[in-house]
């Protein structure tokens, strides 16, 4: 009879009958353990993402930003736009690709138009700054290895000191 009561006893357990059903602490810590190391394996990977996306954002805006700097030159070589006699036929500022220069081709003088708006450098910190702040110039007099703003904008240039996933430093680019 000792013995059927402790089977009785057995079935009726709260462990038997599943009452108390949930986790250790020890199944809990290793759940956390788990997801603390696939969320510190995620971090970089986001943050590689986000610099990738940014440094796709700076080659397209150097790439607008010079081919309308070069459509400047050519319809300046071509006498569409007139420039003063020692001039390198370089704009003035980033601001004339965007606010136009009359053509002196037109019979109205309707302007001529290189940017719908100038980008931002999207590796640049400095929100309070215009669009053109953002960017380093160099003017046509300067050299490359040292480039310095002067009379015209020949080229443009990051500000950022960093250096880019492939190993070269965005103000090199």
């Amino acid at each position: 009879m000792k013995k059927r009561r402790a089977n009785d006893d057995a079935r009726t357990s709260p462990r038997a009958t599943g009452a108390h059903r949930g986790f250790t602490l020890i199944e809990l810590l290793v759940t956390l353990a788990i997801l603390g190391i696939l969320a510190s394996l995620a971090l970089p990977v986001a943050q590689i993402a986000v610099q990738r996306q940014q440094e796709q954002e700076l080659r397209r805006a150097l790439r607008e930003i010079r081919s309308a700097l070069d459509a400047y030159k050519l319809a300046s070589d071509e006498g569409r736009i007139a420039k003063d006699g020692g001039s390198s036929g370089y704009p003035r500022s980033l601001e004339l690709l965007v606010e136009g220069v009359p053509d002196q081709r037109s019979p109205s003088r309707a302007k001529l138009y290189f940017l719908r708006r100038l980008p931002r450098d999207p590796m640049s910190d400095a929100t309070h700054r215009d669009e053109a702040a953002t960017w380093g110039k160099r003017s046509y007099a300067s050299d490359a290895a040292a480039p310095m703003e002067g009379d015209d904008v020949f080229d443009v240039y990051s500000r950022s000191s960093r250096v880019g996933l492939n190993g070269v430093p965005y103000n090199k680019w």
